[in-house]
């Protein structure tokens, strides 16, 4: 009798069940902290990039005004030797550092002092890293970062020193010519001015 009821048992024991039940509990929490763990990197990394995005939006430069050139030889078969324009931050923009480069030899930008390069660019050449120099108008709290509220202005080339945007050209910036000055900040986006030459250089001009 006592081999016919060990033969046929089915059942199985309290603690039996008690175990399988506290590995299934383990088992569920294991996934679940899993599943957790990888939302909140998710969350993180996408909060990062929303910051990070409304970083450059905030740090992208606007064209103020007129891009006025300065003729270095005057005339039909002229040439530009400076080229000045005013920049802002966008509303509620973040600060840009317009320190001016160190100087410019054969007009091209020297030291490692400026964080703004600019760049020129046309149908037969691409210069990098041209001089500019940087006056504060209006609104100015002393110091070479561009806020909200202030107004600065840059003159790529210089004809009162060096830096002369002749010097850096290869071919010069004549008339009837079009052409772009690429201005690239460290964070934000990218300001690209591009205006063509009038067909007779004056002195001064207000390039459209």
């Amino acid at each position: 009798m006592l081999k016919k009821f060990i033969g046929k048992e089915k059942g199985i024991t309290g603690l039996e069940t008690a175990i399988i039940l506290i590995a299934f509990v383990v088992v569920a929490a294991v996934f679940a902290y899993t599943a957790l763990s990888a939302g909140l990197f998710s969350t993180q990394k996408a909060q990062e990039a929303v910051y990070s995005g409304l970083k450059e939006a905030q740090s992208t430069l606007e064209l103020k005004g007129a891009v006025i050139a300065t003729g270095n030889v005057t005339g039909d078969s002229g040439s530009i030797g400076e080229i000045t324009f005013t920049v802002a931050n966008v509303l509620g923009g973040e600060p840009v550092d317009f320190t001016p480069p160190s100087n410019g030899a054969g007009g091209i930008a020297t030291g490692n002092d400026h964080k703004v390069v600019i760049n020129y660019l046309d149908s037969d050449q691409a210069i990098d890293n041209l001089y500019w120099t940087v006056t504060k108008l209006g609104n100015d709290d002393g110091d070479s970062l561009l806020e909200t509220g202030e107004k600065f202005q840059i003159t790529v080339g210089s004809q009162s020193g060096q830096g002369n945007l002749v010097d850096a050209l290869g071919d010069d910036l004549t008339v009837n010519r079009t052409f772009s000055l690429v201005i690239m900040t460290p964070f934000g986006a990218v300001l690209t001015i591009e205006r063509i030459t009038p067909p007779y250089i004056d002195k001064i001009m207000n390039l459209r």
